[in-house]
């Protein structure tokens, strides 16, 4: 669709020849002999740009220009003036007005100014929109009396520094938690970072949160600012925090009193300021009675605590979650839209999601793609349970499943068995494997050796 120019000015030649200029480049051109008609022509229909003459008998240029910029202020306008000064360029530019072109007219000068008034406008619509795209991405998604509470909390929380520790089990959304606080302080224009403390091996927890001096040990030839480093005047997400190692807690917790570091191999202190919002999927009153977290480092982090209610929590929210989903979906892939029947959705309401909002997801995108007609109805949906099922390994799925001496040995023997699955599932290919169970490749290397994982096969 062509681009819509008002031209403004008392003189009939000059509106007559930038109608023809503009309209043999494919513009679409409206005119105007004063300031009222023009006000009357933005009313009734709003161009994407005003050429807009100072010099007018009635309401000039610059009244005309005022009001434009009240009732409209997202039109883009250009001045055109045969009197110009310096004072009148500046003024017109303090009232809102994109450029300055003085008369007699250049032809070249007026399509280069049009050109670049549209693009400037373009590029602000789009800016707008990514904004509007970024803080929908951060939306938590229900009507939920728990969502609603939680939407509350997050606008009180969000506008102070004070630090948040989110609880809640896996795929919940703790981190569009964190992200949401971010969103909402006063914070937002600084770094969101975020570090998985489960996902990165205890020997290289300190270098990714701190950073290293050169030389600070094998392979380090060069400094690297650490997490703490990169977050500066912003938030620092710990997720799954209940994971680090009581050394590394002592060292965040002093960086939470002294607002200062020191980074590995170096002896300068580096002052931060950054705000903590942690997660963790562990009761952190059994890791502290356990020994395993630092009563200390809870409360400090526990200033504002928030808990992610689990979907099954909150069914009638998955009514609102799925065409969310859906949108997102559909705009990143550019596929057609789909329609899921009522009996679908209710069939996906009634399953109690034990990987939550996650799983969900993932779900409704795996229907989108296998489903080739647009109308998803029952038959379309895959068979929830039976996959939760043939999902646990066979040492659990079997009668007296629970045979294992200690908690340990029986998380180590459904680990174990879930990486086999997974590599399996992407045939045994480990970076992509990494990537879908949202772990480091190293640390997967180090598991799969620590199990005595046989890759060859």
């Amino acid at each position: 669709m062509s681009k819509t120019i008002l031209v403004v000015d008392d003189e009939k030649d000059i509106r007559t020849s930038l109608t023809g200029i503009l309209e043999d480049e494919g513009y679409q051109v409206g005119t105007a002999a004063s300031g009222a008609e023009a006000l009357e022509c933005a009313r009734q229909d709003l161009p994407d740009l005003v050429l807009l003459d100072i010099w007018m008998p009635g309401m000039d240029g610059l009244e005309t220009l005022e009001k434009l910029k009240n009732l409209f202020p997202q039109i883009t306008v250009v001045m055109i003036s045969g009197h110009g000064t310096i004072e009148t360029a500046v003024r017109t530019t303090k009232l809102g007005a994109f450029d300055f072109i003085e008369k007699p007219l250049s032809l070249d000068k007026v399509l280069i100014t049009v050109a670049n008034a549209l693009r400037m406008r373009e590029l602000t619509v789009e800016n707008e929109e990514l904004k509007q795209a970024v803080g929908n991405e951060f939306e938590l998604i229900g009507d939920s009396a728990a969502m609603t509470v939680l939407r509350e909390q997050i606008m009180r929380v969000a506008p102070t520094s004070a630090s948040v520790l989110v609880t809640g089990e896996n795929g919940t959304g703790k981190e569009l938690v964190a992200r949401s606080i971010h969103y909402y302080s006063l914070r937002r224009d600084k770094p969101f970072v975020a570090i998985n403390c489960a996902a990165i091996p205890e020997e290289l927890i300190e270098s990714e949160l701190f950073g290293h001096e050169k030389g600070a040990f094998t392979g380090a030839l060069a400094q690297k600012k650490g997490k703490f480093d990169l977050a500066d005047g912003g938030t620092l997400f710990l997720d799954e925090i209940g994971d680090m190692s009581l050394k590394t807690q002592a060292k965040v917790l002093r960086i939470l009193q002294e607002r200062c570091f020191e980074r590995v191999g170096g002896t300068r202190l580096v002052s931060v300021d950054v705000r903590i919002i942690a997660a963790t999927n562990k009761e952190l009153d059994e890791e502290i009675r356990q020994g395993r977290f630092r009563e200390d480092l809870y409360y400090r982090l526990n200033v504002v605590p928030f808990r992610v209610p689990a979907l099954r929590e909150r069914p009638a929210d998955i009514r609102l979650l799925i065409p969310y989903f859906m949108d997102q979906f559909h705009r990143r892939e550019g596929r057609e839209s789909k329609v899921f029947l009522p009996e679908t959705l209710e069939m996906l309401r009634s399953y109690d999601w034990p990987g939550n909002v996650r799983e969900l997801r993932n779900i409704v995108e795996r229907i989108l793609i296998m489903t080739p007609g647009k109308v998803i109805s029952p038959a379309d949906i895959p068979n929830l349970a039976g996959e939760q099922q043939a999902s646990a390994p066979a040492s659990m799925k079997a009668e007296g499943a629970l045979v294992f001496g200690t908690l340990r040995e029986a998380r180590e023997e459904f680990e174990r068995e879930f990486i086999v699955q997974k590599l399996e599932q992407n045939d045994w290919n480990i970076s992509r494997t990494a990537e879908v169970i949202d772990l480091e490749r190293s640390n997967l290397h180090r598991k799969i050796k620590s199990y005595g994982i046989d890759i060859r096969r």
